[in-house]
């Protein structure tokens, strides 16, 4: 017998009334349909929104933010780096991206079933998500392929050839993203959890496929690169800490529609991530400016929106999988640790990370991811069942110590294939285009030297 819902049994006795028990099969089964129609524009639109909110973060979001902590006479450039992938990677994504992410190829890169977006139409996906259009899902997923990239520029600010950047996005999009995009989330990937992985890795929104892919690939550029001319014995301070300030605001309120859009619909699971999103950000806050305040005897503003994109990425992994304590534990986790690094850990090896990429996306990814496997519970997210559909346990707190291991795995491909894959497409590059630019173009600033034109003009 065909189940009936709540409200529909409530609405039963208003269908039999006056309209004789033969057409009763046919209204329930047009109150089902309408139903699900009713279901499938609200996740819809949640997902349309979620969209436009991940591509904010973007732009203007990480423009602002990244564009403030450079030297006047870089600003421009900074923020062209964030814009031009807006428009670079979405066509890439159409040619091919998504495709190789989400197709069902092997257990490391999907095929090219969707060419040229092709028959990626209205019908949902069921196997990614059963209410909402697929090219909904896909382009909410490509929002995700664009800023990936744009948050390695933060490592190689100010120093790398307009050319060589773009040439290095495409290379690694294609050889570095696509692939961990389809084994974390992509039908029958390696370490995809809900759909036949052989290493089952919890990554709600990102932490392996975003944060540690491109924090350790901006340490690789950092390291490839060299110094900035003068660092560090030159004080290199940022320009604009207001428009950094407004980035990272902006960054917060984009960054629900990266996890709680990760839910994939409007649903109690989208207000969980929204939740432990909010209150990991907060945490992470309030821990780096404590650490900040014991070793500098001042909290600064830029430790405070440091320490919030730092729980931001940490809670990423586990947004989807935790309750709101350990939310708040992972982000101020991340808030100490992400200032250990960027203080402490930066200074005693010397490398010039411009803008901290490594410090706060590659080490709060790595934490995150972790911290997921010890603190995921299926009170939360009770996607996996047994074959009696009973939940099964899915972190340390759930009893299952071995979902660490395979967030571990996870972490362990996440950082050989950033590191090999830049390593060889920063090679690439500098042998095609050559990576810097001389040393009078980064005197004279990118913005002029790059793009012709200047930020500021203070001319009457």
């Amino acid at each position: 017998m065909r189940k009936i819902t709540p409200l529909l049994f409530l609405l039963l006795p208003a269908l039999a009334f006056g309209q004789g028990a033969q057409d009763l099969p046919t209204k329930i089964a047009a109150l089902e349909t309408a139903v699900k129609s009713a279901q499938s524009a609200g996740d819809n639109a949640w997902m349309l929104v979620s969209s436009a909110l991940v591509l904010m973060m973007t732009g203007p979001g990480l423009a602002l933010f990244y564009g403030g902590l450079v030297r006047r006479k870089n600003v421009l450039g900074t923020m062209m780096h964030s814009f031009v992938l807006m428009a670079v990677v979405t066509v890439l994504w159409a040619v091919c991206g998504y495709s190789l992410a989400f197709g069902e190829g092997s257990a490391v890169v999907g095929d090219f079933r969707y060419l040229f977006l092709e028959n990626v139409g209205a019908a949902p996906n069921a196997d990614y998500a059963g209410t909402i259009p697929q090219q909904t899902f896909m382009v909410y997923q490509l929002m995700f392929a664009i800023i990936t990239p744009a948050l390695i520029s933060g490592a190689f600010a100010e120093r790398m050839k307009f050319s060589a950047m773009l040439l290095f996005t495409v290379l690694w999009s294609l050889f570095v993203y696509f692939p961990m995009a389809h084994m974390v989330w992509g039908k029958g990937g390696l370490l995809n959890a809900f759909l036949g992985g052989k290493f089952p890795c919890f990554d709600f929104a990102g932490g392996t496929v975003v944060h540690i892919t491109s924090g350790v690939s901006a340490l690789v550029c950092a390291l490839f690169l060299g110094k900035r001319l003068g660092y560090p014995h030159e004080p290199i301070k940022p320009h604009n800490l207001v428009i950094s300030f407004i980035g990272a605001c902006l960054l917060w309120v984009g960054w629900f529609g990266f996890n709680a859009g990760s839910a994939l619909g409007a649903s109690a699971l989208a207000t969980s991530a929204f939740v432990a999103t909010h209150f990991g950000a907060a945490a992470a806050a309030l821990g780096w400016m404590l650490a900040e305040w014991m070793h500098n005897g001042k909290p600064s503003v830029l430790g405070g929106i440091s320490g919030c994109v730092a729980g931001l990425v940490a809670i990423t992994p586990a947004s989807g999988f935790v309750k709101p304590f350990p939310a708040m534990v992972i982000g101020f986790a991340a808030g100490l640790l992400c200032f250990y690094m960027v203080a402490k850990v930066k200074q005693k090896f010397g490398y010039d990370d411009s803008l901290d990429a490594f410090g706060v996306h590659g080490a709060g990814g790595t934490l995150g991811a972790i911290l997921t496997g010890v603190f995921a519970t299926n009170a939360v997210n009770d996607a996996l069942k047994d074959a009696a559909g009973k939940p099964l346990p899915l972190g340390l707190v759930d009893g299952n110590g071995g979902q660490v291991v395979n967030q571990l795995i996870g972490v362990a491909i996440a950082w050989v294939l950033a590191i090999v894959g830049s390593l060889i497409i920063l090679k690439i590059c500098d042998v095609v285009l050559g990576l810097r630019v001389d040393k009078n173009d980064e005197v004279q600033g990118l913005d002029l030297s790059m793009h012709g034109e200047e930020g500021y003009i203070f001319e009457g």
